[in-house]
């Protein structure tokens, strides 16, 4: 293992770089597609490859480890204090999935019309366009702000907000 002070693992020197290489490459490939970018193995894929330059510019095999092993611990150790920080000062969506949409405010793009079975109402909420149905099974025209309600299955129930609420319980009585 050591012998005359060098670390020997019986790996010829011209070897190294692309041990360090395809450990690089094979750490960024699993925190891509095994540990979904949970930045886990990013930290030593970035010092393997940092070794594999080292190694071709012909430094010993005992500073690669180390900036393998220490660079790595040392990345991985600002990047957890980073992200620790990051949640400490950044509130997260509340919800998850179509969840998250729950309290937010939109406009009708398609009217909605309670007798439409169809189910063509359409609501853009932020950058998406989902389907919707009226809370309160009122008919709601196109540009009408809404706020959603809930989320039923692949639909947001939504109701009218400011003046388009008053507008629609003065529609509704007109229909009685």
């Amino acid at each position: 293992m050591v012998a005359n002070g060098v670390l020997d693992l019986g790996i010829d020197v011209d070897v190294w770089p692309w041990v360090w290489l395809v450990l690089a490459v094979l750490f960024a490939l699993v925190e891509l597609t095994f540990l979904g970018g949970t930045f886990v193995l990013l930290p030593f894929a970035i010092s393997a490859f940092v070794a594999s330059l080292l190694a071709f510019y012909g430094v010993a095999v005992e500073a690669q480890w180390a900036v393998f092993v220490l660079g790595g611990g040392l990345l991985f150790y600002v990047m957890y204090r980073w992200a620790r920080d990051f949640l400490q000062h950044h509130d997260l969506p509340s919800g998850a999935g179509a969840d998250r949409l729950v309290g937010e405010v939109g406009v009708v793009t398609v009217g909605i019309e309670p007798q439409d079975t169809d189910r063509r109402g359409r609501v853009a909420i932020g950058a998406e366009v989902w389907g919707a149905l009226s809370k309160d099974g009122a008919s709601l025209p196109a540009g009408t702000r809404v706020r959603v309600a809930s989320v039923i299955g692949t639909r947001v129930l939504v109701e009218p907000i400011g003046d388009a609420a008053a507008e629609t319980e003065i529609n509704r009585e007109d229909a009685t």
